[in-house]
């Protein structure tokens, strides 16, 4: 699975969402890749099997909420320190990836099923990344607050934000990773959350459609 050629299609990849990343994060991406692949041999943490289908479907997808969310984050938080929230993270998609990819941002994965959190720690301590924590809980029994709460096909909508809401600090925002725009989901949103924009993404090597629905309440967005 690893080697020159499968490194060559990562990079490929970053290149295409213009992610400039260096050797060494695209050395942690693929030990994180090699890890996961190891532990879901035994810990069936996804259902993505196939070393080739997991860089499409889970890092280059992970990787093209990067350079939105990053944006994002240089118009609502440009003090930089931010904090991010990854609900029901699973194996820390999109939470890990982000940490690899923005060592300014400090990042919490969050998962109510244990094996996946030990998973995300043993992550932290094999890749060196210090700003990243893992945290078996539900998101309702937080108290922290977080500069951006996100979410990869966790839940509806409606769901999402009911339950992490008042984990938002001042300014914050939700970033939902979803397929085709859930025109249903936004319609159903409660009236005090305002969808402030749509963005469709293009994942390099996936022929599926992929938005961020981007949600803030709606007396801030």
């Amino acid at each position: 699975m690893s080697g020159r050629p499968f490194e060559d299609r990562l990079r490929e990849g970053l290149a295409a969402l213009g992610l400039p990343l260096s050797d060494q994060q695209v050395k942690q991406l693929l030990d994180y890749q090699e890890l996961l692949l190891k532990w879901n041999r035994v810990y069936n943490l996804t259902a993505v099997r196939d070393p080739q289908d997991m860089l499409t479907h889970h890092l280059l997808d992970s990787l093209a909420v990067v350079p939105p969310l990053q944006r994002q984050l240089a118009l609502r938080h440009p003090q930089g320190s931010a904090r991010v929230l990854d609900v029901g993270s699973g194996a820390g998609l999109p939470g890990v990836v982000i940490a690899i990819c923005c060592p300014d941002i400090r990042v919490t994965c969050v998962d109510a099923v244990a094996k996946k959190v030990a998973f995300i720690r043993q992550a932290q301590v094999a890749l060196g990344l210090a700003h990243l924590q893992g945290r078996h809980a539900r998101v309702e029994t937080l108290s922290e607050t977080f500069d951006v709460v996100c979410s990869r096909a966790f839940a509806s909508l409606v769901d999402f934000v009911d339950g992490s809401r008042r984990l938002l600090a001042d300014g914050a925002c939700w970033m939902a990773m979803k397929g085709q725009p859930p025109t249903d989901e936004i319609a159903a949103l409660p009236s005090d959350v305002g969808v402030f924009h749509v963005e469709q993404l293009q994942v390099p090597g996936l022929d599926a459609q992929r938005c961020i629905v981007w949600m803030a309440p709606a007396a801030a967005g």
